[in-house]
């Protein structure tokens, strides 16, 4: 079974493929497909995950998932959500997103710290089906970037039980807890089902 994964995001890509593989399943990233235009994301998870979905599937012909997550910030009233890849502008990376975050957390303290990564994974098949599933992790903003590991905000998101930051950990233990891997876990049993429909029929 071919799975095109719609995501131009390499750290994303390598999470996925990483939690899809052990259904072996033969998966795609956009490279393979060249052609393919994500469409442009707006300010609703779900919406996001499924166009990219959908448009990956319909340009394939085969299944693909797609994906949108977010870090909602407390003291940030849930910002940046959906608009976490685009925050603070265009034209900043990894790192100066972090810096912007931090920035615009500068002196605040408990509560306005409490956050969460929110992410929806969608898979979208070729009989037209799409089935959206959601995970979610808890934690809160550190003060400064910690670890080597990870992309995007991972630096500064720390797990209040474990007392470090995703980027701190090893890819094995952030599979077992992060946003991703929840969503993914969800989806992963639906496209076994789905493989497991189709070898039946």
């Amino acid at each position: 079974m071919r799975v095109v994964v719609a995501t131009q995001n390499a750290g994303k890509l390598r999470e996925i493929r990483a939690l899809l593989g052990p259904l072996a399943v033969e998966l795609a990233g956009l490279d393979e497909l060249p052609s393919l235009e994500l469409p442009p994301e707006g300010d609703d998870y779900a919406a996001n995950a499924v166009a990219k979905a959908r448009a990956a599937a319909a340009h394939a012909g085969c299944a693909a998932v797609g994906d949108d997550s977010g870090l909602e910030v407390e003291g940030l009233g849930g910002a940046p959500g959906p608009r976490s890849a685009r925050w603070g502008g265009p034209g900043l990376d990894d790192v100066g997103r972090v810096a912007h975050l931090l920035a615009e957390l500068a002196g605040r303290t408990g509560a306005a710290r409490r956050a969460r990564f929110v992410c929806l994974a969608a898979l979208a098949l070729p009989d037209g089906r799409v089935e959206v599933f959601r995970g979610e992790c808890a934690g809160r903003i550190a003060t400064a970037p910690r670890g080597a590991n990870g992309f995007g905000y991972d630096p500064i998101f720390e797990l209040p039980d474990l007392g470090r930051t995703l980027a701190e950990l090893g890819a094995d233990e952030k599979s077992s807890i992060s946003h991703r891997a929840r969503a993914f876990r969800a989806l992963g049993r639906a496209l076994h089902a789905s493989r497991d429909r189709g070898e039946r029929g």
